[in-house]
């Protein structure tokens, strides 16, 4: 099973969302969990992690992750060519490292990482920045590539997005 998560944040609590699928081209989720939080840091640049992987962990206890399930977040997994690592580094190690954990994010992140690629979905000009932890990057361009849907966004990663918000 793949897990896509996000987090939007309201003026006095979050909102977790993940969607779970089966399939790297699945159209349709087989699962969705919610739950609001409350927010248990403020923004801090540079340490976005501090913020969101809360949620996120406490959301995963509502779910019974078995072995080869994949777990993508929106943001960075690493970070730079030094080793520093984003949200989804630390939710790798927050899992053990047991779990394959997938960065999918829509902004760039100006410092170099040579396990960052860049990926050109549909007919867009503009690209997502793909990083993981847990398997070759490189393995995993082409299952972003065949997500489902036309657009820079795969359609379960925009409705998840579109969740959050509600």
């Amino acid at each position: 099973m793949i897990y896509a998560f996000d987090t939007y944040y309201y003026e006095d609590y979050a909102n977790t969302i993940c969607i779970a699928f089966e399939d790297w081209n699945s159209e349709k989720e087989s699962d969705i969990f919610r739950e609001e939080t409350s927010i248990t840091s403020n923004y801090e640049s540079g340490a976005f992690y501090k913020r969101e992987l809360p949620c996120i962990l406490s959301l995963l206890k509502k779910i019974e992750l078995k072995e080869g399930d994949i777990i993508i977040v929106d943001g960075y997994v690493t970070l730079n060519e030094e080793g520093k690592i984003g949200l989804g580094g630390y939710l790798f190690d927050a899992l053990e490292q047991k779990f394959l954990v997938i960065g999918i994010a829509k902004n760039e992140f100006t410092s170099p990482d040579p396990l960052r690629r860049i990926i050109y979905r549909g007919e867009s000009k503009t690209p997502l920045f793909l990083t993981a932890k847990g398997a070759d990057v490189d393995i995993l361009v082409s299952k972003i590539e065949q997500m489902h849907g036309p657009y820079r966004i795969p359609t379960l990663l925009k409705k998840l997005d579109q969740l959050t918000r509600e």
